[in-house]
């Protein structure tokens, strides 16, 4: 990151910063009905504190980000009823403060050096990562003081939170662990093709790296620009994810390791090396990067220009409009997804990246304890059925989910707690970051003409290197703070 040269411009950049959310959408206010309202406030009752009780209630507190998803934009969006919640019961309000994703870091340390910081941040240890080393630089502050991990309300979150604890201290609110990655498609044009439906073939157990890579073969025809794959995620999503593996371990004693020496990597490569060298994958020219409409999620998907885009999946979580212009007809039943194939010669499993969603503190954050209530409020409406049926209801509704999305949902959180797995990256130093990155990007753009060993070969030094420096800055910080 630029840091020296974010501390020289600091006082010409501050006045701009502190007001970068200002020329921004602004929100509107969504409400429930009055039935779904009543049972939210009563089931909050039974474990959120009376308002009389927190000195948070009656305030405002700052969000940092470079999406939002608290706040409503249009009519047709859900309500986020741990927002909901936390504006009606507590009269609390969130501000978005918008930034540019690229320079996230280097427009939050002016906020901070200007004594203007927002209060929170998403939590993260993938690529969007804040965990470890901004926190060994001191851009978030340690959470300790705001949360009780025992309480009955964060039963089951001690253990997430716990890959976010540096010298003894844990520097994030974990609301929930999610699922990062999924694979989705348009039955229409599966069916056009007379491929067996994923979902199908999930459900009986047959939705492996095979009939995918068949799938994809089949399908692709670059003079008819036809690519069964497109976007950034699919070559992660299949090699860290998909694979039970991963590049970077992290050890019982909080340190960072290599496990590049993993079978498990090997095969997951030759599968993405193959398809690669079959054109399976979107790109223009040379460059593996360059996807169909400016790397628009979902695109060519509904035009049946591309089989699987995978995604994150909030990227099809958004309207029937939207998602109907992109992905195919919602109101048809176009839209379904799986969850990532297995590996056929792995241990049977599937696996999904597993996501702590959460919020950090930002250094010099000046409402720590409204964090902390938005945070219960967030985690109050994932664990009380009450509004855990409001919110699979709005998704019937308002996003037109069919019930078989809702139980392709709950099967791709029954993965997750099942095989609890993260992966670690973007959260290292500036070095490791850089020879991280790129090893991942040769992957895919040289994944045809680059083997499994030539990439080890090529990148094992600078990781392990890198590792140790990263391992002694964190040991330092500890030695420092304990």
């Amino acid at each position: 990151m630029k840091r020296i040269i974010a501390i020289l411009l600091a006082v010409i950049m501050i006045a701009a910063l502190v007001g970068c959310g200002s020329k921004k959408r602004q929100p509107i206010e969504l409400t429930l009905s009055t039935e779904d309202s009543e049972a939210i406030l009563l089931a909050a009752g039974v474990r959120l504190p009376d308002i009389s009780e927190t000195p948070a209630a009656n305030s405002t507190i700052q969000f940092f980000s470079w999406f939002d998803p608290i706040n409503n934009y249009t009519e047709d969006q859900v309500v986020n009823t741990g927002y909901w919640t936390f504006r009606e019961k507590y009269n609390g309000h969130v501000e978005y403060v918008e930034c540019t994703y690229d320079t996230r870091y280097d427009e939050l340390a002016n906020l901070i050096m200007a004594a203007t910081s927002p209060d929170f941040f998403p939590a993260g240890v993938s690529s969007e990562a804040t965990f470890p080393m901004y926190c060994v630089k001191n851009t978030f502050i340690p959470v300790n003081d705001y949360i009780d991990y025992t309480d009955p309300l964060w039963e089951g979150m001690a253990e997430p939170a716990d890959a976010f604890t540096l010298a003894g201290k844990c520097f994030a609110f974990i609301t929930d662990v999610t699922f990062r990655n999924i694979c989705p498609y348009n039955r229409r044009v599966i069916s056009e093709w007379g491929f067996d439906d994923p979902a199908d073939l999930y459900a009986n157990d047959e939705w492996t790296w095979d009939v995918f890579y068949d799938m994809c073969i089949e399908f692709s025809d670059p003079e008819a620009d036809r690519y069964a794959l497109d976007g950034y995620a699919y070559n992660g999503a299949l090699v860290q994810e998909a694979s039970g593996a991963k590049f970077v371990e992290k050890n019982d004693n909080g340190q960072y390791i290599s496990n590049l020496d993993d079978p498990i990597l090997e095969q997951a490569n030759q599968l993405i090396y193959d398809l690669v060298k079959n054109d399976c994958v979107y790109h223009e020219g040379t460059s593996y990067w360059a996807g169909r409409d400016n790397h628009t999620d979902g695109a060519g998907v509904k035009d049946g220009k591309c089989l699987f885009y995978i995604t994150y999946f909030t990227s099809i979580q958004d309207t029937v409009d939207n998602i109907s212009a992109v992905w195919g007809d919602v109101t048809q039943g176009e839209l379904m997804f799986v969850p990532l194939p297995r590996n056929d010669r792995g241990d049977g499993e599937y696996y999904l990246a597993s996501i702590p969603s959460g919020y950090m503190l930002i250094q010099g954050a000046k409402n720590p304890e409204g964090v902390a209530l938005y945070a219960a409020c967030e985690r109050f409406k994932i664990i009380d059925p009450t509004v855990e049926r409001i919110d699979r209801q709005q998704l019937r509704d308002k996003y037109l989910w069919t019930e078989e999305m809702l139980e392709m949902y709950d099967e791709c959180r029954e993965i997750i707690l099942k095989n609890t797995y993260m992966y670690y990256n973007g959260n290292f130093i500036d070095q490791l970051n850089t020879a991280y990155n790129h090893f991942r990007d040769d992957i895919a753009r040289g994944g045809a003409t680059t083997t499994w060993a030539q990439l080890k070969e090529q990148y094992s030094e600078s990781f392990e290197y890198y590792l140790e420096e990263q391992n002694n800055e964190i040991a330092n910080y500890i030695a420092a703070n304990s």
